[in-house]
């Protein structure tokens, strides 16, 4: 008889009890136990010295665990680093380019370095990037920083790698660069690759991500979606929706009903706080069913709350310099971890 066989997927991203000291006295991540699902955008949050970078640095085999393990699209992240480093990209925060080469240059030269040449395209990827032909051909001493960005952007992507890891993406782009930079975030997650990043724009990484995990003095102290953590800290949403008039008992009817914290009226203007923004809906119906609705605003909780909510909105201290995504040697660094 044949058995079945069931295959499934491992996590794209997963560390067990990951621990980093640096000297005696700095604890910059604190048995770390987090879990990145493949195919997912995930944002990785936490103020500074919150341990991100160094959490990093471990994935990519710049710095080595003090105790613990990481594990990288199924491959130790230690043991299995150059098997790892051909199928991943990196944009690490203010990466340094090499000032005469070109733009089409450094694509090459990521290509020679991860054998990539026979299957990539560069004026595509150029073109994905907001790049032209004539400023690829250009040398790269003379780019602006979001002209940089978008370069660095493209030799991440550049051979579709199964995982990205990307820091600070939009660093250097004006609204436009960075709308680009989401829908093209979004574009890698759909053809299948995990994204992994971190951002202190935080309107950026509610509008992109899938969930969200937040760091704070070394240790994880929440993953989830937005509306997750929303509804695990009872924070309400709510809605304001403007009638034509208010008719007798109809605030005291929607505050009756369950979910709804309470009911505020200001003229013609209903302002209902809600347990969760599902609830939202139903309580525009029940209005809608007794008056004439004219306008309707809605607030959630922002990100920005809940960041500060789960950190005590801590600035922290830098976390100490490693090589790689830290800011040291990151030229060099970039091509020899995939892209």
């Amino acid at each position: 008889m044949i058995g079945l066989v069931v295959v499934t997927s491992m996590p794209a991203i997963e560390t067990d009890g990951l621990t980093k000291r640096f000297g005696a006295d700095v604890l910059a991540v604190d048995d770390l136990d987090l879990t990145v699902e493949e195919g997912e955008v995930f944002g990785f949050l936490g103020p500074n010295g919150a341990g991100k970078s160094t959490t990093i640095n471990v994935l990519l085999d710049f710095v080595r665990p003090t105790a613990g393990s990481a594990r990288v699209l199924g491959l130790d992240a230690q043991a299995d680093a150059a098997a790892i480093r051909e199928r991943i990209g990196v944009l690490p925060e203010g990466g340094e380019l090499y000032d005469r080469l070109t733009g089409r240059e450094h694509l090459e030269w990521i290509a020679r370095t991860n054998d990539l040449q026979e299957s990539v395209d560069y004026e595509a990827t150029l073109d994905r990037v907001g790049l032209t032909a004539e400023e690829a051909a250009r040398p790269v001493g003379g780019y602006s920083k979001g002209m940089a960005q978008r370069l660095a952007f493209g030799m991440a992507i550049l051979g579709e790698p199964d995982l990205l890891l990307l820091d600070e993406p939009s660093s250097g782009l004006d609204p436009t660069g960075m709308q680009e930079m989401r829908t093209i975030i979004r574009e890698e997650a759909d053809r299948g690759a995990t994204v992994f990043f971190s951002s202190h724009i935080l309107g950026e990484v509610e509008s992109v991500c899938d969930r969200l995990g937040i760091m704070n003095e070394g240790r994880l102290v929440t993953t989830g979606t937005i509306d997750a953590l929303r509804d695990e800290l009872d924070l309400d949403a709510s809605v304001s929706i403007e009638v034509d008039a208010v008719p007798d008992g109809l605030a005291a009817d929607i505050e009756s009903n369950e979910g709804v914290h309470a009911v505020e009226t200001d003229g013609t203007t209903l302002t209902i706080s809600v347990a969760n923004p599902t609830r939202k809906i139903d309580a525009i119906r029940r209005v809608d069913e007794r008056a004439t609705v004219l306008d309707v605003r809605s607030t959630d909780t922002s990100l920005e709350q809940l960041f500060n909510t789960y950190t005590g909105n801590g600035e922290g201290e830098p976390e100490p310099s490693a090589a790689g995504f830290a800011g040291d040697e990151t030229a060099e660094t970039a091509a020899e971890v995939g892209r």
